[in-house]
């Protein structure tokens, strides 16, 4: 009988270790090549690598993930997943019209901004408002496209287009170069998340 109670506690001990096993692996996996490596050394716990992307996997264990970070452990149920890799964009589109400081003195500019804008507020076209005013040749009616990082656009602009909401018009001057734009946001920022996932059987 005692050796019969001796051999369940081994037992429960050995199930209890095995189900701490996969969390602590999983703790010293930092790349995705061991994350390859360590597949192909635990085929049992049937593990696979999840490459999911915001917006795209929406599955409620997808959206979960989605939420973690670079490093983080978890179990669900019997099921222990590793975030191998996170990487998160944003993008910002909007419309402008460009006044040079340089060609222009500051009372030109102060007073073709109050007329453009008396003009956009009263429902004038943007495109036709850009065609005509814009002062950087843009052939697009000020369109940015999709862009993020200051090469694209001057950080006080890409600033204020993320602290503007869909629709806002807004001025942004970029004093140290004589640049003063008049801007409509045109789109929703564009937040993007990829993320690369070990998952595996056991805790």
């Amino acid at each position: 009988m005692r050796n019969r109670l001796v051999s369940v506690m081994l037992l429960l001990s050995t199930a209890a270790f095995g189900q701490a096993t996969v969390r602590d692996q999983f703790g010293k996996i930092q790349t995705v090549d061991q994350a390859n490596q360590w597949i192909a050394a635990n085929a049992a716990l049937k593990p696979s690598l999840l490459h999911l992307t915001a917006g795209k996997d929406s599955t409620v264990i997808d959206k979960r993930l989605l939420r973690q970070e670079k490093g983080d452990v978890f179990s669900v149920g019997y099921v222990t997943y590793k975030v191998i890799e996170s990487t998160e964009s944003v993008k910002y589109r909007a419309n402008y019209i460009f006044l040079d400081g340089g060609s222009l003195d500051q009372t030109g500019v102060d007073s073709l901004k109050k007329i453009i804008l008396v003009k956009i507020t009263s429902g004038g076209n943007w495109d036709q408002l850009s065609d005509q005013y814009t002062m950087d040749g843009n052939t697009a009616h000020g369109d940015t496209g999709w862009f993020f990082g200051e090469l694209q656009m001057p950080k006080e602009f890409q600033d204020a287009v993320k602290a503007h909401k869909l629709g806002d018009v807004f001025f942004v001057d970029v004093t140290d170069k004589q640049w003063h734009y008049i801007v409509k946001k045109t789109y929703d920022d564009d937040d993007q998340k990829t993320m690369t996932v070990l998952r595996a059987n056991g805790r």
